[in-house]
């Protein structure tokens, strides 16, 4: 296992890969190991199935089966070189829809939120659309208060994108960045560096219970948000796919179920 942690890094590293996909793909390799403690590429579509369908039995998202299919097929197919081997079939995706805040819980969670460091850092990843791996990376460099836009580098598939900044955000982000230098992080941690992903999603759980709001929500669903209150004011799906950095349209049509106005007029005939 530990020489096929180091081939998977080179060649993931090779193929430019983040290093937190590549993290999560030696995670799922090990898991595979311990599983059936055998080299892995001795082992036949059968076994894999079996493990699928074991870890199913835990009842994890289809999403993460997906992954550890994908990782599978990886191994399989890039790694062990298998020519023999029927890349399996990824489980379909689970049809749920995205948790969505409303204005009203937002700004209470803003308004409860004292601290000015944190209240920015929610505030900017609703009103820009930034997953939390995003706004915590971003430097002073990556916001142009001048012409409203932040600058998402390396973002989800190493894509670089423009999005917005709301100009209400203006005051709170000069506060936050006076006497920072241009590749210092806007929301850097009081040990040096930036803060954590975990500590940002820590922010966001203690403003949620603060605001008393009892939704099944994460950081996340400030991004999901952001999408619905734009389709909400009539803003064209395919400048939202751009703002979000969707490559497929379907992802960013998802939102369209949660702000359909002709469903919300419908009348109950109870």
């Amino acid at each position: 296992m530990p020489n096929l942690a180091e081939i998977l890094k080179r060649e993931m590293s090779a193929r430019n890969y983040s290093r937190r996909t590549i993290k999560t793909y030696i995670g799922i390799a090990r898991s595979l190991y311990l599983y059936f403690c055998k080299p892995l590429g001795t082992l036949s579509e059968a076994d894999f199935k079996t493990y699928l369908s074991d870890t199913s039995d835990r009842n994890v998202s289809s999403a993460t089966l997906r992954l550890h299919a994908q990782v599978i097929n990886f191994l399989m197919r890039d790694i062990y070189k298998r020519a023999d081997f029927q890349p399996l079939k990824t489980p379909k995706r689970d049809s749920r829809l995205p948790a969505v805040l409303t204005r009203a819980e937002i700004q209470n969670m803003l308004d409860t939120t004292v601290n000015h460091k944190h209240r920015t850092l929610l505030a900017l990843a609703y009103a820009a659309g930034l997953r939390v791996g995003e706004v915590v990376r971003l430097r002073v460099r990556d916001i142009d208060l001048a012409s409203h836009v932040v600058m998402v580098r390396q973002g989800k598939g190493r894509k670089d994108r423009l999005t917005i900044l709301s100009p209400k955000l203006l005051p709170d982000l000069e506060r936050q960045l006076s006497f920072k230098q241009t590749d210092d992080f806007v929301f850097a941690s009081e040990r040096g560096g930036r803060l954590t992903e975990a500590t940002a999603q820590a922010v966001f759980s203690q403003a949620l219970a603060r605001a008393g709001i009892t939704k099944h929500a994460t950081f996340h669903s400030l991004r999901h948000s952001f999408a619905t209150h734009l389709l909400e004011n009539g803003t064209d799906i395919r400048y939202v796919q751009v703002l979000l950095g969707h490559t497929n349209i379907r992802t960013t049509e998802r939102y369209t179920h949660v702000t359909n106005p002709a469903l919300r007029n419908i009348q109950s005939p109870l």
